[in-house]
């Protein structure tokens, strides 16, 4: 009889190839699963971030008084990651402010989210009675008329 000799298995080669790729894919896989987590830590900070600027501005529109100025702030207990500040300025027309909401990382400083707007607010003589407060830091200008 012919004995023919079969090998079966893998030679040590092989298996230190199959388990370089292995490692390889391992490495790639933890890397897009780490990217995915601090995307998804980033959206959050900007979500929240851009809702708590929206309601300030919406506080103002809302308290119907603007004054011109900077305020600055925390955002409170459950937010104790986040700062605001906030800028009014007249826009050049009588009665039209410039609204910028800033919020930014209390421990870094570095901006999360800007929200400008512009805020009208009628001008005394126009608001029909006087039915709102004088402007505090004196940037209305009256007309002639």
């Amino acid at each position: 009889m012919n004995a023919t000799c079969h090998n079966s298995g893998f030679s040590l080669v092989e298996v230190m190839c199959a388990i370089l790729i292995l490692g390889v894919a391992l490495a790639g896989l933890t890397q897009g699963v780490t990217t995915a987590l601090t995307s998804s830590k980033e959206s959050e900070l900007q979500t929240t971030a851009s809702l708590f600027a929206a309601g300030l501005i919406e506080s103002l529109r809302a308290e119907g008084y603007l004054s011109d100025g900077v305020t600055e702030g925390d955002c409170g207990e459950g937010l104790s990651l986040y700062r605001w500040q906030q800028s009014i300025t007249s826009a050049g027309i009588d009665g039209l402010h410039q609204v910028d909401v800033v919020v930014e990382n209390a421990k870094t400083g570095r901006s999360i989210y800007e929200l400008q707007t512009l805020l009208f607010q009628p001008p005394l003589d126009s608001a029909g009675g006087g039915s709102r407060r004088p402007n505090e830091a004196g940037s209305r200008r009256r007309g002639g008329r």
